[in-house]
């Protein structure tokens, strides 16, 4: 009843917003649209670095002669200095602004990149791929929050979830790249696989300097004159941008009738937005946080990078065992995870965030039911079964497409979006950090993990955990389709406040009762 009087209350602002951007609903903005390609290009970069390692592996432990621990550290270590990154990467991108951050991440995957393809030792790989996860850090946080900010609430989700895409894209160049480079000298082919990505992360760190600062940071300093120059661009009518501003404006407390292009604000310091996170949070924040940490949890909990990063070995598994095939099978996961990827980019405007989420959710526990099955099958049969092994590839397969139509991208969307503009950029750092432990978690783990409870086992264990996060999605994430930036914390707050009135309700009928 209460969210239909809020709806009701909410009404006039929507038909408002959509008499003066109707042209909006039917075309994207050209700009921000290229503002926010350009911003996910760095997402390219740090996929293709997660995707060449998964090939380069077969080569670097025939080379450098390293055992599996040693295989897995050396998967794993990007993810938990990329941990470093991401909690850093908020406060600097508040500090010095998006575009900065962005030019800063490009530069640190360049040196990784250089510092892996000389990879002279094992010991001179880990440092490049320490310095490459640093800059992963910094990437994964920085290009959808830039995305979110610079893009309007009716193409949000699209524009959002461009550097998951970008990620995927960068993961299949990665997978293609071990397949050409494969063909070379064995110390020649790995270092080349690994050493390419500096290329295209200099271009970029060049290149992102054309870009406009994202224009809720530059109302976050006080630079109204500037942030409303850039939504003139990013908008496709005046009256969309000035409603723009006037919502951002309200958002850091400045008074709508205000027209000075500079506006003194008291800084909220970096101690204070912590404080505000974690140690005194208003029952709102506490559940965005909640919904943010979750989502980012339960990606990699479901297992996607067990399969992205070892996909060579699970096929070996499966009874591939031809370096070759097993690195063509490899691409066509990294193909399907990217043609999927395009197909929710156009539906999470449309179809909206928590169907796609609760479908993704509950296609990869089949689909990981079935892998593990099939794993299970061959592992245990002196016979060579060929349903079975058809199972496990249509398994892996089917695993990243329902991954990618839904948790994949809207864990970046979702995260990007529902914090309030004060502490965006930090709680967002929060969300990756622990998407990055997690990630590194499973792979440092995952081939001691099928050691000890069989590789059929480990996929079982992970559709279990896909179970756990259709309930937690179902149960704690809001839709947020359509919705502004500023109005998530109205979203949060009114299941709360709901959460409270029923409280109160039961008190107040035990006392009367009393």
């Amino acid at each position: 009843m209460n969210e239909e009087i809020q709806n009701e209350q909410n009404q006039p602002r929507v038909e408002n917003l959509s008499q003066v951007s109707t042209v909006r609903v039917e075309k994207r903005n050209k700009y921000a649209f290229a503002c926010a390609i350009v911003a996910s290009m760095v997402s390219i970069l740090m996929g293709y670095d997660t995707g060449v390692m998964s090939g380069a592996m077969i080569f670097i432990k025939e080379d450098l002669k390293i055992n599996d621990i040693q295989v897995e550290i050396l998967a794993g270590i990007l993810n938990i200095c990329a941990l470093v990154g991401s909690l850093s990467a908020g406060r600097i991108s508040d500090w010095i602004g998006r575009r900065y951050t962005i030019v800063l991440a490009s530069i640190i995957l360049l040196i990784g990149s250089v510092l892996m393809g000389i990879g002279s030792s094992y010991a001179f790989l880990m440092t490049g791929r320490c310095v490459a996860g640093v800059g992963v850090g910094y990437a994964l946080m920085i290009a959808p929050v830039y995305s979110a900010e610079i893009s309007s609430a009716t193409h949000r989700g699209f524009l959002t979830s461009l550097p998951e895409v970008c990620i995927s894209i960068g993961i299949l160049l990665g997978y293609l790249s071990n397949y050409l480079f494969s063909k070379l000298s064995l110390k020649l082919g790995w270092r080349l696989m690994l050493g390419i990505g500096a290329i295209p992360s200099l271009a970029l760190a060049v290149g992102i300097l054309a870009m406009p600062e994202s224009p809720r940071w530059l109302v976050m300093q006080g630079r109204v004159g500037d942030a409303k120059k850039v939504l003139l661009k990013v908008s496709n009518t005046k009256e969309e941008s000035e409603l723009r501003l006037q919502d951002m404006k309200a958002a850091v407390g400045i008074d709508a009738s205000c027209t000075d292009d500079f506006v003194k604000l008291p800084r909220l310091k970096g101690e204070g937005v912590w404080k505000e996170l974690i140690l005194r949070p208003t029952p709102t924040v506490k559940r965005i946080l909640v919904a943010a940490i979750g989502i980012h949890f339960f990606e990699h909990a479901t297992g996607i990078e067990a399969v992205v990063l070892y996909s060579p070995r699970i096929f070996k598994k499966a009874g591939i065992h031809s370096k070759s095939k097993l690195l063509i099978v490899t691409v066509a996961v990294g193909f399907t995870k990217t043609c999927f990827i395009l197909v929710a980019t156009c539906l999470l405007d449309k179809v909206g965030r928590r169907p796609l989420l609760l479908t993704s959710t509950a296609g990869m526990f089949v689909s990981l039911s079935g892998l593990g099955f099939g794993l299970t099958m061959v592992e245990h049969s002196k016979q060579k079964l060929m349903w079975a092994i058809s199972l496990c590839i249509g398994g892996i397969l089917s695993f990243v497409a329902f991954f990618s139509i839904g948790l994949g991208p809207i864990t970046w969307v979702y995260s990007s979006e529902i914090f309030p503009l004060r502490l965006r950029a930090q709680g967002a750092s929060i969300g990756v950090g622990v998407n990055r432990l997690m990630n590194g978690i499973i792979s440092m783990t995952f081939i001691s993990l099928y050691k000890a409870i069989t590789i059929g086992g480990s996929f079982f264990l992970f559709a279990g955990m896909s179970v756990l996060a259709w309930l937690f999605f179902y149960f704690f994430l809001p839709e947020t389709k359509g919705r502004s930036l500023e109005e998530m914390e109205e979203i949060f707050g009114r299941r709360t406040s709901s959460r409270d009135e029923i409280e109160n309700g039961r008190l107040e009928m035990a006392n009367r009762s009393a």
